[in-house]
């Protein structure tokens, strides 16, 4: 019997050795499924900085739209004016940053060391490509503001001087309408150029969601007749265009149009569309 018992011994330590080589194997397999999907994410590392006191102590959000909703994906604390986010993505994205419930300013989460500053003057964002695009346009625009404001201003100086209010009207309406224009050619060609990043639908976003409902203007017609796939299948947008088609189709009586002068719709035209979304 002797003879027989070692070969079997031996056989039941080979299997073993099979089994340990095959879990082993498994375990390896595992290791590497995780380190693919883990190399797809990328990196974001965001340090900020603040000169403004009332800051200090309070907790900074970032925020994102994901499934048409607003959600926080990080967050800090600004100690001596001091905070930083960092963690991982798995696309690049348009964000805001939130102090509470109110928005402080627009970023783009993409890989690279992205520099927040804040201070009484200015907020800026800088250090990789889209942010660096994203604030040249944003300070185009704040300077087109800017002309604005000074324009009343300089009606409050100019009925002080006793001037006419007809003769000021057509004086500061003539320039109030170019700033108009380049304010809208600036917003138009900037989201024409980044159509195919997150950059287009982020700036289209910005500039609807402060009509009180979605409207056609002539600036979206012209973008929508220009647009790219990317830029028409961008969920925010092709919601936007379609329930701002179906409310102008309702308000001329169903029938498809192409003029877009903007009136103003019924709550029960605009609630019956939105509820049935």
């Amino acid at each position: 019997m002797r003879k027989f018992f070692f070969p079997i011994q031996d056989n039941i330590v080979h299997l073993h050795t099979i089994l340990n080589i095959l879990t082993m194997n498994r375990l390896l397999y595992a290791i590497l499924i995780v380190a693919a999907f883990t190399s797809c994410a990328e990196s974001y590392n965001i340090q900020g900085s603040s000169s403004v006191a009332r800051l200090d102590g309070s907790k900074l959000y970032l925020k994102v739209v994901r499934d048409n909703k607003l959600q926080s994906i990080d967050s800090c604390e600004v100690v001596h004016g001091k905070f930083r986010f960092s963690g991982q993505y798995d696309s690049t994205r348009m964000a805001s940053l939130y102090m509470d419930d109110r928005s402080v300013m627009p970023l783009v989460v993409e890989q690279g060391d992205i520099s927040i500053r804040i201070d009484d003057a200015q907020q800026k964002v800088s250090g990789s490509p889209l942010n660096e695009l994203l604030y040249e346009f944003l300070d185009q625009h704040q300077q087109l503001d800017n002309r604005l404001v000074e324009l009343g201003h300089r009606e409050s100086q100019m009925l002080l001087d006793g001037i006419d209010e007809e003769t000021i009207a057509q004086q500061l309406s003539v320039e109030a309408q170019e700033i108009a224009r380049q304010t809208d050619s600036l917003e138009t060609h900037f989201i024409i150029d980044n159509f195919d990043n997150v950059l287009g639908p982020g700036i289209f976003m910005m500039i609807t969601s402060g009509y009180q409902y979605p409207i056609l203007t002539p600036q979206i017609e012209e973008l929508m007749s220009k647009a790219t796939d990317a830029f028409k299948n961008d969920p925010y947008v092709s919601d936007y265009y379609r329930v701002a088609n179906e409310i102008h189709q309702q308000m001329q009586g169903g029938a498809p149009t192409t003029d877009t002068t903007i009136e103003e719709p019924n709550d029960s035209i605009v609630q019956s569309i939105l509820n049935a979304e």
